[in-house]
């Protein structure tokens, strides 16, 4: 598999952008009162079963963060668009993604809620500004698509052999990987550090946009 051109394609920003995403759900989850920062099919399920049981309150708590994903989501559009300046637009929204969860972690437990509906929030932004590696589409904060397209792949290089399907097979399987070990990290920071462990994904977050100063098309065209 060649090098990606753009960094905002490459593995490596990949990599700590999935470790991001686990981390980010399991937070929420496990640290927030059980609701998902990223699995938003996971909270309209929930938001439909309180409702039904008249949990108005309960219903909300789950519904909100939804809704904040999808601003985020739309956050991110407008600042692909109107966005100018020397810094790529997707730096700009890996900082405000970093600089909101890092303020997460100031919450106090009796806001859950206004956390959750934070760091759902920055994955909106986070799955809208980066969408692929190598050019593949990629989701780094959910599986369900990455697991359906890996196995796709998988039944392509058993149907016709050709190594290009194996190559995209163990390329989602490995952002995956990369997610149920961001779950694992956040998990463990969580029971040492407490809220305040999601102050580690600003760091990985950091670290990408600083990654994202390196031009691979300038020194590219350099070399020619």
């Amino acid at each position: 598999m060649q090098r990606a051109k753009q960094v905002s394609e490459s593995i490596e920003l990949g990599i700590i952008l999935a470790l991001v995403g686990g981390f980010m759900d399991v937070y929420s989850y496990m640290g927030r009162g059980g609701v998902f920062a990223n699995a938003q099919t996971g909270n309209i399920l929930l938001t439909g079963v309180h409702l039904s049981q008249g949990e108005f309150g309960l219903a909300a708590s789950f519904l909100l963060p939804v809704l904040s994903f999808a601003v985020g989501i739309m956050v991110s559009d407008l600042v692909h668009v109107r966005f100018a300046s020397a810094i790529h637009w997707r730096q700009v929204t890996v900082v405000a993604e970093a600089l909101i969860l890092l303020g997460v972690g100031f919450i106090d437990a009796r806001y859950n809620l206004a956390a959750n509906c934070l760091t759902s929030l920055a994955c909106g932004m986070q799955v809208e500004s980066f969408r692929k590696i190598h050019g593949r589409g990629v989701a780094t904060t959910m599986c369900i698509g990455n697991l359906r397209s890996a196995l796709q792949n998988v039944d392509d290089y058993i149907i016709t052999h050709r190594r290009g399907f194996l190559v995209n097979g163990l390329l989602y399987f490995g952002v995956i990987v990369c997610f149920v070990a961001g779950a694992i990290l956040g998990n463990w920071c969580l029971e040492r550090f407490g809220l305040q462990a999601i102050s580690l994904c600003s760091l990985l977050l950091f670290v990408a946009f600083v990654l994202m100063f390196s031009d691979r098309e300038a020194r590219g065209a350099d070399a020619l």
